[in-house]
Order: structure tokens, then sequence, then C-alpha cells
């Protein structure tokens, strides 16, 4: 009976014993929450973590490199600047005239100047870049030159660089000067715009019946000029077509080689008449398709050539 009650107290120290004996040889350690101190030495605190959720970062622009910078200037000095008040289709049409290119109207002007005369034709005093209009209202680029005795007309191929006519008509014999807008007869189809400068050598003589059908004639006794295309490209082109200035500049030299040199049974003198500039021609089929197609003018065509 007795060593029944005293079962319980040998199981209760025999465990006892056995949880002392695991801690002295290390394998029992008691977790008790750590406690950090305040102001240890030598330990760096650790940053809160962030309760953000975990995923991608959103991705912010990169910054512009140099080459991305110079490439974008390179596009928007590409891209067409429109100062000119035409619209964008007519300054690119413009574009395509051959005497635009770089070098090309100085070169042009040099091949005309080794072909004036010095004693026939004196000094350039002027140099002009015209559209002649025929008495079929085609209309013809030319290079028009006056000197001291002359008036010369040029018709030059910008192309290929080579003077393919000359005209040459002595200022002595220019009696009339016509400026202003062009006229046609009353049941014509065909129209004009702008103005002109028509010049006359020989107001007697009347252009024959057969050379006014003619659409190749070339005996008539004046020379009809109108503003070339590319004047409104730049100032030195607006100069270079100016019509007026070019009517005050040729009667100018006219009247000084009329005191110099007088044509027997003529009358000495230049009249300069602002009048209607009258085309005879009717139909001009012809000079319709050649006058819309700049057939007239040395242009890029693309493969078709001209």
């Amino acid at each position: 009976m007795l060593h029944l009650s005293l079962l319980p107290l040998n199981l209760a120290f025999n465990t006892f014993c056995h949880i002392d004996h695991l801690f002295a040889v290390g394998v029992f350690t008691p977790t008790m929450p750590a406690v950090a101190e305040e102001g240890a030495p030598g330990e760096e605190e650790q940053p809160p973590l962030s309760c953000s959720p975990v995923g991608p970062e959103p991705s912010l622009p990169a910054a512009p490199t140099e080459g991305a910078e110079e490439r974008a200037e390179e596009e928007a000095a590409a891209r067409p600047q429109h100062t000119s008040a035409e619209p964008p289709l007519d300054q690119f049409r413009i574009r395509k005239f051959f005497v635009l290119r770089p070098g090309t109207l100085s070169q042009g002007v040099r091949d005309v100047e080794a072909l004036v005369d010095g004693e026939v034709d004196g000094s350039v005093r002027g140099i002009w870049l015209m559209a002649e209009v025929d008495h079929w209202n085609n209309e013809k680029e030319r290079l028009v030159l006056i000197t001291d005795n002359s008036l010369l007309v040029f018709k030059y191929d910008f192309v290929m660089f080579n003077c393919e006519q000359i005209q040459r008509i002595a200022l002595n014999f220019v009696d009339r000067i016509s400026c202003g807008k062009f006229s046609f007869p009353k049941h014509s189809l065909l129209q004009r715009d702008g103005e002109g400068v028509r010049v006359f050598w020989d107001r007697l003589r009347e252009p024959s019946f057969t050379s006014k059908w003619n659409p190749f004639a070339t005996d008539f006794p004046f020379v009809t000029f109108t503003h070339h295309p590319v004047r409104t490209v730049s100032d030195s082109f607006s100069d270079l077509c100016d019509i007026q200035k070019f009517q005050e500049q040729l009667r100018a030299a006219a009247q000084k080689v009329h005191a110099v040199k007088p044509v027997p049974g003529k009358a000495n003198g230049v009249m300069v008449l602002n009048e209607l500039i009258h085309i005879e021609a009717y139909v001009g089929l012809m000079s319709f398709l050649g006058n819309q197609n700049k057939l007239g003018y040395c242009m890029a065509r693309g493969n078709i050539g001209f």
C-alpha cells in the first residue's frame, strides 16, 4: 500500500532529472522572445519590410541618348517647311525646273556670255530669265541679255548646257514696247493670266497670213515675254524674272543707242505703251497641252523625258 503511493513521486523525480540532464548537454534550449536592447553598440537597424505586393516595377521612360536626339533633329529638318504662300503641290512642281539646280543657272549665264560678240553687241548690261510667248500662245524658256547695242534672246538647254538658238535684235531698230495683260479674240478658247512685255522693231511691217497660221514661223517683227514660273522661289530669282525692270532697262538702253546710231528713215526714240498684248489664237490645242505640261521648259519628267 505504501509502495503504490510513492510511485508517482518517483516518476516525477526521474522526469526532473532527465530534463536537467538535457539542459546540461545543450540539447534542449528554451525559446524566449528576443528583446532588442536600445543603444547596443555595433548593431545596425534593419530596414522595415515593405508590405506592397511583389511584382514588376512600372517602367519609366528612358532618358534620350545623344544619337536619338540627332536622329530626331534630322527628321525634323527633313520635314517640308512651307514658307511660301503657294500650295505644297505647286512648290513641288517648281522644284522640278533644272534652272534651280545648284550651279545650273551660273553655268548657263557663262555659256551665253561667251557667245556675245564684243564688236557687234558691246558689253553686257543686264541678264534676265524669261518665258517667251509665241503667236500660238506657246511658252518657251529663254535667257535674255541686254547689251550696249543688242537685245539677245537665247534658247538654252539647261540639261545639256548647250545653246540651241540665238536671236539678235539691234537696239536702234526697237521702236515700241508694249506692257500689259494678255488678250485673245472674242471667240477664242484660250486664256492667259498675268502680264507681259512685247518688243517691236518694225512697226510698219505686218506679219503675213501664212506666218500667222504657221506655228513654227519666226519672221514676226516682235517678241513677247512674260514671267518665268520660278520667280517666286527666292528674291534673287524674283529680280532675275522681273519684266517691269526688264522693260525699264531695255527702254533706257534703246534710247541711248538711238541717240548714238540713228537709223535713216526711222523716228529716233522708243514709245512705251500700256496696252493689252493681243495673241491671235483661237483653239490652240497644242499650246494648251504644252503649257499645262511645261514642255517649253527644261524640267525633270521622270522616265518620259522631254
